[in-house]
């Protein structure tokens, strides 16, 4: 298994993000994103995790880099859960990594595109015990959550910032609304943001971003 890719700001890390890319991408993927997120934030480390290689039922079971296999596509997404489990285990140990190597849980954050996005929600909101920083949830969905979910205090007190695409043709909006509106209900501090693209990433979109992180790491 590939080892994260690890982006070590300026200055000595005080806060990190820990990003995670989507489905047959690469942990190189956010790579310019992080080196520019980094001009401002001058002592934040990125950790850019791999996800493994495996066959994808949806896409003929095409192997490819994947953190959880997809079985189907509608009604709503039928997962392989104990793959996401598996991905959100190893994200955990990132953040155990990270503390235990100095940097205040409060100033660690989560980060995820599409199927990455699934992974840090499940494990920011239903694993993890303890304070975050926040999480960036970019054109993504939430398969893991339910109406019935049950957060403790310290994640309700997690930040997060979701990013969406007005057009998007893969994780269709409403279904990144639907996780929004989840985790507001369940006292969840989340702000929308909507964009006029499809399943990407604009350069407005990371501005946004690095003055949300900014904001946090006052």
């Amino acid at each position: 298994m590939s080892e994260p890719l690890i982006i070590e700001p300026e200055q000595p890390a005080d806060s990190c993000v820990i990003w995670l890319h989507g489905l047959g991408a690469d942990r190189f993927d956010f790579l310019p994103v992080a080196e520019a997120l980094q001009e401002s934030l001058k002592t934040t480390r990125f950790v850019l995790p791999q996800a493994p290689t495996r066959p994808v039922t949806v896409n003929g079971g095409y192997e490819m880099p994947s953190w959880y296999d997809i079985k189907a596509m509608s009604p709503a997404r039928a997962i392989d859960r104990e793959q996401l489990e598996g991905s959100a285990q190893r994200i955990l140990s990132l953040i155990e990594g990270q503390r235990d190597g100095g940097i205040d849980p409060a100033r660690i954050f989560l980060a995820g595109f599409s199927q990455g996005g699934a992974v840090v929600l499940h494990t920011a909101f239903l694993r993890w015990q303890g304070p975050l920083g926040g999480v960036l949830a970019l054109s993504t969905y939430a398969p893991t959550f339910s109406d019935e979910m049950n957060l403790s205090a310290s994640q309700q007190r997690i930040p997060v910032y979701c990013l969406h695409g007005s057009h998007d043709e893969v994780v269709h909006n409403p279904m990144g609304r639907t996780a929004y509106e989840q985790l507001k209900a369940h006292g969840v501090t989340a702000t929308w943001q909507e964009y006029p693209m499809g399943h990407e990433v604009l350069p407005q979109e990371i501005s946004d971003i690095g003055v949300w992180l900014g904001d946090r790491l006052r």
